[in-house]
């Protein structure tokens, strides 16, 4: 009997469903590209100038040929400039050939204007291609006038000959009374005596 009982509990009972694992792609959102950009070549000429007077410097710059129409120009900023400075392309002869022979790299170029009231230190000079915002920066410094040779002499050199013959004219010494001297008073005083006798005669 109780074996029955169990049969039909068994018979009756439902089966447990097994779950069903239901698997949902994924998707892997592909990496932002970046695009690195190179610093540009900046040259200053001159890079050096002299605190205290009103310089100019030429700003160089090899700016990218943009693309899409942006005209092919920059800007050069520095604290030591008067104002910001707008970069134009420069002539083909200014430009520097490499060793290739393919054309010229394009290089734009302005004149900034250094105030004389500028303090002495170094400056830097940032650039920016206003087509591709392609950035360079250089340096500029600004150093103290340079002093006057310590050699220099302030008087012409005096003629040689010894003794006191080479006096300045403006030395305030008395002539010298040597040899020469005392003959010449002896001639004077001789000629003075003649001429007394001649007029006593007559």
């Amino acid at each position: 009997m109780i074996g029955a009982l169990g049969c039909s509990a068994q018979a009756d009972s439902e089966p447990t469903p097994t779950p069903t694992t239901t698997t949902t792609p994924t998707t892997t959102a592909s990496p932002t590209a970046t695009v690195t950009r190179a610093r540009i070549n900046v040259q200053l000429n001159p890079d050096k100038v002299t605190a205290g007077e009103t310089s100019r410097v030429w700003i160089l710059a090899n700016c990218p040929v943009p693309t899409g129409g942006p005209a092919h120009t920059g800007t050069a900023t520095s604290r030591a400039f008067v104002s910001g400075v707008t970069l134009n392309p420069a002539p083909p002869s200014s430009a520097s050939p490499n060793s290739t022979g393919a054309p010229a790299t394009p290089w734009v170029r302005g004149e900034a204007q250094v105030s004389g009231t500028v303090a002495r230190g170094t400056y830097r000079v940032d650039v920016k291609c206003d087509g591709t915002n392609d950035t360079g920066r250089a340096t500029l410094r600004v150093s103290r006038p340079e002093p006057l040779p310590s050699h220099v002499p302030t008087k012409a050199p005096r003629a040689g000959g010894g003794g006191t013959f080479g006096q300045a004219a403006d030395d305030d010494s008395s002539l010298p009374l040597g040899p020469a001297g005392v003959v010449l008073g002896v001639a004077l005083v001789a000629g003075v005596g003649i001429a007394l006798r001649r007029r006593s005669r007559a």
